[in-house]
């Protein structure tokens, strides 16, 4: 039974060995979901979602994000097709079309439209997913593909950062994912954007994901220095850099991370004080929580512990 909060783990950074026997003990624990990254320079997580669904019994799989530029989108419907197959209900597949300047150089494209190559992404693969075929011909893409079957419980989700993008989730797609935006601002301005797209569409707004780092401990400041140490690069980042200063954060890219905008990320604390920040969250409209467990680089390890308040809280 899927429980009525859910917070999914962010797992990164490990060998595909690694990272399977890191979902399996997810799986053990409780843990509801699982997150992954998958990118056309690093091992591919979609297979390892393949190999997972026969080594796990309930866990949610979710990809954060698969980036369009690095495989068609008949590719990618055929993928989720063969994890759905093997684990029916279990993904959610998320997908955007990441950083210019990095998509440029690993990929050699031409990065324009992003939004444009996303909705005509997000289109094939859903119809290829829900109604086994596709003949399409877009300004981006086109697709003329079959599938041996059709899938109905893999939501199409894609990556958000910036209005415009939550305005297009809540138009086409099955949920909008954030990364490293504020809690104020996606409960806020973020939900209202997705709410007004979705209701351009004549449907209901699609759910939430919010990224959020997690470090359930007593010692703030070493929570904070974990962000730092983990999370560091994103305010250097244009496109976040942007997303910050437009939630009221000044000069971002010049000043890095600064106490303010970790607390505005960062969920600590004990873990009856972690658990009601949640609350909080899920009250708000977040329909889930994508969860980036932090530890503190200089103090005692408390991932494990932050684990397993993730697992409990879900229980």
């Amino acid at each position: 039974m899927t429980p009525a909060k859910i917070i999914g783990l962010d797992l990164r950074g490990e060998s595909p060995k690694g990272s399977l026997a890191s979902i399996m003990e997810a799986d053990k624990m409780g843990i509801p979901a699982v997150w992954m990254t998958s990118s056309g320079g690093s091992s591919d997580t979609l297979s390892l979602f393949a190999a997972a669904a026969s080594n796990t019994k309930n866990i949610l799989f979710g990809t954060s994000i698969a980036q369009t530029w690095s495989r068609h989108p008949i590719v990618m419907a055929e993928q989720a097709f063969t994890i759905s197959s093997l684990a029916p209900g279990r993904l959610r597949l998320g997908i955007g079309s990441g950083h210019q300047t990095m998509m440029e150089k690993t990929f050699g494209i031409d990065f324009k439209k992003p939004l444009g190559h996303v909705k005509e992404y997000v289109a094939i693969v859903k119809e290829l997913l829900m109604n086994g075929h596709t003949s399409f011909q877009g300004k981006h893409y086109s697709a003329n593909a079959t599938l041996k079957g059709t899938v109905q419980d893999v939501p199409v989700m894609i990556s958000a950062l910036r209005q415009g993008a939550y305005r297009t989730a809540g138009e086409i797609a099955d949920g909008a994912i954030s990364w490293v935006c504020p809690h104020f601002y996606a409960t806020g301005e973020a939900l209202n954007s997705l709410q007004e797209g979705a209701a351009s569409s004549g449907r209901q707004a699609p759910p939430l994901i919010l990224q959020s780092a997690i470090c359930i401990s007593e010692d703030r400041n070493g929570a904070r220095d974990a962000v730092r140490d983990q999370l560091g690069i994103y305010p250097s980042i244009d496109f976040y850099a942007r997303m910050f200063e437009q939630s009221g954060f000044e000069i971002t890219q010049k000043t890095g991370w600064t106490d303010e905008m970790i607390d505005s990320i960062l969920i600590t604390g004990n873990e009856e004080q972690a658990a009601k920040q949640l609350d909080n969250l899920f009250d708000s409209g977040v329909s889930e929580i994508l969860a980036s467990v932090v530890s503190n680089p200089s103090g005692p390890d408390t991932s494990e512990r932050s684990k397993k308040f993730i697992a409990e809280y879900c229980s």
